[in-house]
């Protein structure tokens, strides 16, 4: 299926959208083909758009000072990934986002937003509600952070996310659960047995 129609019906969950309008919105969202290991952000780049995953895999994540990549966000189908404090500002990026997979991703350039708003005002609510399942979304992680242990944390990803087992590399997954690659491995084998 086109990327921009699987958008589209990404966004008929969220709100109604008349044909008439549906086709409005396809003149401010770009298709884009990355593959594997492609960045479309790198650290002290400005943000300049949200990005949907129509098919693939994205990951964000910063540098720590010892060299090593904190993972801080995946996005798979039907998801947005972008850094908001660089879009929102127009300010450098402290952030990488690179897929991970081959993807077909739907770009939103932030000079697009507000003429996609006023072409089409219901996507302002699409978008405020979809930031904030997002925002529920990173609450929540914050609180599995501080709460879980750490074989909670990895049994809470697992049974929440099952989709990431098969499609994530190992070392991502312990980076993103702020595990060491081994510490990872010690639990799986933990859960299996």
């Amino acid at each position: 299926m086109d990327p921009i129609q699987i958008l589209v019906q990404h966004i008929r969950q969220f709100i109604p959208l008349e044909d008439p309008d549906a086709e409005k919105i396809k003149n401010h969202f770009i298709p884009l083909s990355k593959k594997k290991k492609t960045f479309l952000l790198k650290e002290r780049q400005v943000c300049h758009a949200r990005y949907f995953v129509a098919k693939g895999c994205l990951r964000m994540f910063f540098l720590k000072e010892n060299g090593t990549e904190q993972i801080t966000q995946f996005a798979i189908e039907n998801w947005w990934i972008a850094d908001f404090m660089s879009l929102s500002r127009q300010q450098p990026s402290h952030f990488f986002i690179q897929a991970i997979e081959d993807s077909e991703i739907i770009q939103l350039r932030v000079s697009s937003e507000v003429p996609l708003f006023q072409a089409v005002p219901s996507m302002e609510r699409y978008f405020r509600q979809v930031t904030e399942r997002a925002y529920a979304a990173s609450q929540f992680r914050i609180k599995f952070l501080y709460d879980f242990s750490r074989e909670e944390l990895f049994r809470h990803f697992m049974e929440s996310y099952p989709e990431f087992a098969q499609r994530i590399p190992q070392y991502m997954l312990a980076s993103y659960l702020g595990f060491t690659p081994e510490y990872l491995s010690e639990i799986r084998k933990r859960s299996i047995s």
